[in-house]
């Protein structure tokens, strides 16, 4: 689906230092899915192999502490103190007589369940949010922006050390407030992830399916937002342990549970009488940092390697055009009004107008005062150059315009329905249902992530209620219909799988999937072949008589006009300057812009003369001065 611009047009389409903010993995394009063979390729790598290896370890040491050592880690003997390794301590004893061994075992345990506690509050606190702010926009976007950055701007020891002596010294608390410190670096990058992929054109699609906010999120934004948040996971669990370990080696953590901190601490005042006793500690915790950091970067490098999806952004060059249009003199005629209905009209819209802010405050007007209405088994063909605000009027009756526009009609209705009246809940149980939408990027449109006949199947159940498997044999179905040969070989695969024109048979069979009453299509044919063109067609043409549909399509190809069409509808800058039936408008244009823009076609043409060989073309200048 293309991603309405303010043009009218279509597109093919961090913190203060004194915050704990994480380094995010800036490398990390949003929007990149976590596919199937990224273990693979991690496991590739053999940095990585060993980092898994070492931190697998760790846990097998976290989990088995009591049963690898008969020593208590909180037994102290005076007598024993500062004893050389040997005999029952084979790493010897610190300064009040604990055995080293056992502290260094029972520690690991503490330093990585505290770590994981502050990673884990930093995911559920910093991923939700992301995940709503990003997606829904508007107030909780502004608030929850503003506090992540007073969070980040506190800083985090002081915050930790109110804490504590409010509620008393624990580590797993002091991590878990260390883990809400942390959230802000979460939610940042959730949300520049959730922006980026939110205006996919495959997002849209799932919206126009009628899906709800909730299913897409689950289903189309989390699959997407996971990758950098298992890269940021890996780099928190290694600052985690770092901060934890600081804790402790301050005294603000708990007492009377072994750590590494702690284990620093009694070292290092005792530092001239057993250097040795820094040692274990000191590898340990270097150990396991340098393990979750090399971890989180070969995480990184496998999804910077892995095969990014098409992606399709709106270019600034019709926004441009569209700025110097309307800073200059505007002498638009009025648009065609609409003339005595029929009364079986499925859509009728009247005085359509769709606006844009400006940076100065001042408002660009796209679609201004458009008439048009859509007969039951009737197909209207809006058409017009690049920038005419033809997709504008589409999106509006989908109601896919972004926030910022602002749409105003007279009338907008469907079926008797008046849009303008509907909720976006309401909205949203008619797209699908009741009005099917042909995208004009069909690569673009079906999420990398899942299988074609997953992307079938899912709107079929939402809207219609059945059943799993009765489902899926109405998508095979489908996709017979729309000739393809093997439905079930597409069926089964990935939107990477198929060519440019099955997926577009696909998003066709799609559309038509809930026996919709209109069918808006934008451009179906654009991003195609010219012999897959005629076929598209033909199929659009075949499947709007078995089921009689409406059909409004969105056109710049006079060609597919004379095809498809029985009405048209010609637009200029944001105004129908011509409306009547196909073959009128064909024989005799009343509209100068109309004139010009079939005179710009190659049809009827004179045939161009044969091309020249080098032989008989006559010499250049510089040949004959050679």
């Amino acid at each position: 689906m293309t991603v309405p611009t303010p043009d009218g047009n279509t597109g093919a389409t961090s913190g203060p230092a004194t915050g704990p903010a994480v380094d995010e993995p800036a490398t990390v394009e949003p929007g990149t899915p976590v596919r199937a063979g990224l273990l693979r390729r991690v496991l590739k790598n053999p940095t990585a192999v060993a980092c898994l290896v070492v931190i697998g370890l760790l846990v097998l040491v976290a989990v088995l502490a009591p049963w690898l050592t008969s020593q208590d880690p909180a037994r102290s003997s005076v007598a024993d103190a500062l004893a050389a390794p040997g005999g029952d301590h084979p790493l010897g004893t610190d300064g009040v007589g604990r055995d080293v061994l056992a502290r260094l075992l029972h520690g690991t345990r503490t330093s990585l369940v505290g770590a994981a506690i502050a990673t884990g509050v930093a995911l559920l606190v910093g991923v939700p949010a992301g995940l709503v702010a990003g997606y829904f926009r508007g107030w909780f976007d502004a608030l929850s922006s503003w506090v992540a950055n007073l969070l980040m701007a506190v800083p985090a020891i002081i915050v930790l050390l109110v804490v504590l002596s409010v509620v008393g010294q624990s580590t797993y608390l002091a991590m878990a407030v260390f883990g809400f410190l942390l959230s802000p670096g979460v939610y940042r990058l959730i949300r520049a992830s959730v922006t980026a992929v939110r205006e996919e054109l495959y997002v849209d699609a799932a919206r126009v399916s009628g899906l709800s906010d909730a299913r897409i999120i689950r289903r189309h934004i989390l699959p997407v937002v996971a990758a950098p948040s298992i890269i940021q996971a890996a780099q928190m669990l290694g600052v985690g342990i770092i901060i934890q370990s600081g804790l402790e080696f301050l005294g603000l953590g708990s007492a009377s549970q072994p750590s590494w901190g702690s284990m620093l601490s009694d070292a290092f005042q005792n530092i001239y009488l057993s250097a040795l006793l820094l040692l274990w500690p000191g590898a340990a915790l270097a150990l396991a940092v340098i393990a979750f950091a090399l971890l989180g970067n070969a995480l990184r490098d496998a999804v910077e390697n892995a095969e990014k999806p098409r992606r399709s952004k709106a270019t600034a060059a019709a926004a441009a055009a569209t700025d110097a249009r309307d800073s200059a003199a505007d002498p638009r005629p009025p648009s065609v009004p609409l003339g005595q209905l029929a009364g079986d009209e499925v859509l009728v819209v009247r005085d359509l107008r769709v606006r844009y802010p400006r940076q100065d405050g001042s408002n660009s007007t796209v679609v201004d005062g458009v008439d048009l209405a859509v007969r039951r088994g009737e197909v209207l063909g809006l058409v017009g150059e690049s920038g005419s605000g033809k997709s504008q009027t589409a999106f509006s009756v989908l109601g896919l315009l972004p926030p910022e526009a602002s749409v105003e009609a007279a009338t907008m209705t469907f079926g008797g329905q008046d849009l303008t009246a509907m909720s976006a809940g309401q909205r949203n149980e008619l797209r699908g249902r009741r009005i099917g939408y042909i995208p004009q990027e069909p690569m673009s449109n079906l999420d990398p992530s899942f299988t074609i006949g997953y992307q079938l199947v899912e709107p079929v159940r939402r809207h219609l209620g059945l059943s799993k498997a009765a489902a899926k044999e109405k998508a095979l179905a489908l996709l017979a219909r729309v000739g393809i040969p093997d439905p079930q070989r597409v069926f089964d695969a990935y939107p990477h799988e198929v060519s440019g024109g099955m997926a577009q048979r696909v998003l066709i069979a799609g559309a038509v999937s809930c026996e919709p009453d209109l069918l808006i299509a934008d451009e179906p044919t654009t991003a195609l072949d010219v012999t897959v063109q005629a076929e598209v067609l033909d199929l659009i043409r075949s499947l709007q008589e078995e089921r009689d549909m409406a059909v409004l399509l969105v056109t710049h190809d006079f060609g597919v006009v004379a095809d498809l069409c029985d009405q048209v509808a010609v637009m200029q800058t944001g105004r129908i300057v011509e409306a009547a039936p196909v073959h009128v408008l064909f024989a005799e244009p009343s509209h100068e812009y109309t004139r010009m823009l079939l005179d710009s076609t190659l049809e009827d043409a004179a045939p161009r003369p044969p091309l020249r060989t080098r032989a008989q073309a006559p010499a250049t200048a510089q040949e004959v001065q050679a």
